[in-house]
């Protein structure tokens, strides 16, 4: 029996990067897609709590279905396995997204929502993402990791509450699959404020620069992908600091 994976991100239904991961995964699973029927990225684990979800259905062929949702990413993947799915999927997937989501971008990852929600599920899950935010980025280099990643997690499983975070650099060849850690970092200089012409109103964009706390490491995804190598992280959903509860007492 064919496997069965669910896809769905948050650059929306009709992103090129999810569109060519259909193409990839499609002769190796039937596939139901449920994503957003717009841009929802910086979404990470939001849910939808004021207002109704609305659901259409796109697209219907031998092993593909294709919904759009009105909600976030998590919402998509709820309203995929409360209302459509005919069984549990095999696998999870998000992506591919249009931009890295390494590093401490993973928390703000709408990609990686869709990672979680389905790790939460009990199901194995994979966030794809390229370093590349081009609506028009090139993902060909990319469908033989797919593949490979895919098919052993498919094969293999995944440890409950655990999940791949799975980042692209450019290129058109990569070096290998690199396992590695995350690497610590964090946004500085995250706002400019500015100025309306018209109205004289102060408004702010979010921009900044992501700082990079171990450039020295050589175990990190941001390592792995300057150095040309597909970065594969492993996580898990269980956020507890072990170290620290070996020593935190009141």
């Amino acid at each position: 029996m064919r496997p069965y994976i669910l896809i769905s991100n948050d650059d929306g239904v009709s992103a090129r990067g999810i569109n060519f991961l259909i193409d990839v995964l499609r002769p190796y699973a039937d596939i139901l897609v449920v994503a957003p029927d717009g841009p929802r990225s910086g979404g990470s684990c939001a849910i939808t709590s004021t207002v109704p979800l609305r659901y259409t259905l796109l697209r219907k062929e031998e092993g593909l279905e294709v919904y759009s949702c009105s909600g976030t990413p998590v919402d998509c993947v709820k309203v995929a396995m409360n209302e459509i799915v005919k069984k549990v999927p095999n696998l999870v997937v998000g992506g591919i997204n249009h931009g890295d989501n390494s590093a401490v971008n993973a928390h703000y990852s709408g990609t990686m929502g869709v990672c979680y929600e389905g790790a939460m599920q009990g199901i194995p899950s994979i966030a794809y993402s390229l370093d590349n935010h081009s609506s028009e980025a090139d993902f060909t280099p990319l469908a033989d990791a797919i593949v490979t990643i895919t098919q052993k997690v498919l094969a293999e499983g995944m440890p409950e509450f655990s999940c791949l975070n799975v980042n692209f650099p450019q290129g058109r060849e990569f070096k290998g699959i690199k396992v590695c850690r995350m690497t610590k970092s964090r946004w500085t200089k995250e706002t400019k404020a500015c100025v309306h012409p018209t109205t004289g109103k102060l408004y702010v964009w979010l921009v900044g620069n992501r700082e990079n706390l171990e450039p020295e490491q050589t175990d990190t995804d941001i390592w792995a992908m300057e150095h040309g190598y597909v970065a594969v992280v492993p996580v898990t959903l269980d956020c507890t600091d072990y170290e620290l509860l070996k020593t935190l007492s009141f």
